[in-house]
């Protein structure tokens, strides 16, 4: 133990200079003011399952973890449709959720976008049109943008909400 702690004085304390600003945080920083620059405030999500397996809600559950810090962002989740600027959308739409998402869709203030989420919503997925499902859900609601996959992964969610954010935003 002495040897090691006589090499540690000889030698002194050697560290590597601190990294750089890493290019992630930067981008990060730029969305975060451009949100709330644009918008003033946090841009808020009002979600709605309209018959899915799941598979997505999970994903979007996954997004909010601390990994994706999607707070940090200025990008959060409300539980009511007035307080929303968007509808993310998942599952084909059933019958039992028509109304339902219409009305969803008419509480939300303008100026409003929807966004489908996963196959199920972009093209009625395995499910389709049927007795029970009206399919995707252009056929009920207007869509501004679609994510595909089935469930898409948290990243592509996200890339798919800032590039309708941005868009919305010209």
């Amino acid at each position: 133990m002495w040897k090691t702690l006589r090499q540690i004085a000889s030698v002194g304390v050697i560290t590597e200079p601190p990294p750089l600003a890493a290019d992630e945080l930067r981008v990060r920083e730029h969305l975060k003011k451009k949100i709330l620059d644009t918008l003033g405030r946090a841009l808020c999500i009002r979600q709605v399952d309209a018959g899915s397996c799941n598979g997505c809600e999970l994903e979007i559950h996954a997004l909010n973890n601390p990994y994706y810090n999607l707070e940090g962002l200025g990008i959060r989740f409300v539980a009511s449709p007035r307080h929303a600027d968007a509808l993310l959308v998942t599952g084909p739409v059933s019958r039992n959720m028509v109304e339902a998402l219409q009305r969803t869709y008419a509480a939300v203030p303008e100026p409003k976008f929807v966004i489908a989420l996963g196959d199920c919503a972009a093209c009625g997925g395995v499910f389709g049109e049927s007795y029970a499902s009206l399919g995707r859900i252009a056929n009920v609601i207007p869509v501004d943008a679609t994510i595909v996959g089935c469930p898409p992964t948290p990243i592509s969610i996200l890339r798919g909400i800032l590039a309708v954010a941005q868009r919305d935003a010209r």
